[in-house]
């Protein structure tokens, strides 16, 4: 049985820093980031707590490979893809509950 997963991008209250993770549970993982569950991680350094951005595939594996692909991608096309689906900035957690 293949399990799904998630391609997410985090970002700080100013929008200057931009987190790109995967992950098969999103709801769980945006908790962790948002509860600082690790302290040494990078979103807990730059308070990357905001959910901008997912997008969600049937399999672990296809999302890893968008992870990589936007990884690859320069700020600006980051950006973008932020402000075609989310173009307020609005913390998109609160569409999860």
């Amino acid at each position: 049985m293949e399990r799904g997963g998630c391609v997410y991008i985090l970002s700080n209250h100013t929008h200057t820093v931009l987190y790109i993770g995967v992950t098969s549970e999103l709801y769980f993982r945006i908790i962790e980031h948002k509860e600082k569950k690790y302290p040494d991680s990078f979103t807990a350094k730059y308070n990357c707590r905001k959910l901008v951005y997912y997008e969600q595939f049937d399999s672990i594996e296809e999302a890893i490979a968008k992870e990589k692909q936007l990884k690859n991608w320069k700020r600006d096309w980051k950006i973008n893809l932020i402000n075609q689906n989310n173009p307020n900035w609005n913390d998109l957690f609160k569409t999860l509950e």
